[in-house]
């Protein structure tokens, strides 16, 4: 799977969960989860349980402390569903 791949279904659970809609139209691999979109903590472990049922990973609890921006998750997914295939 494409990191653009990723990124672009990322972007799709990701947005129930946006409080910053605005912020959420200018998306980019630097954009911040928590500070940017507005995602509260909550919601952030909702989002990783739809990455993991959506891309059939598992995320450990370390890698998902790590997933604060866009490119944080992007990568953190791309290397579990490069480790799972």
């Amino acid at each position: 799977m494409e990191r653009e791949e990723i990124k672009d279904k990322l972007a799709e659970i990701i947005k129930p969960y946006v409080q910053d809609m605005e912020a959420f139209g200018n998306i980019s691999e630097a954009t911040d989860l928590l500070q940017d979109l507005k995602i509260n903590s909550a919601h952030l472990i909702d989002v990783v349980l739809d990455v993991e049922e959506a891309f059939d990973i598992e995320i450990d609890d370390d890698s998902v402390e790590k997933m604060i921006t866009v490119k944080d998750s992007v990568d953190t997914i791309f290397a579990s569903v490069d480790s799972a295939a």
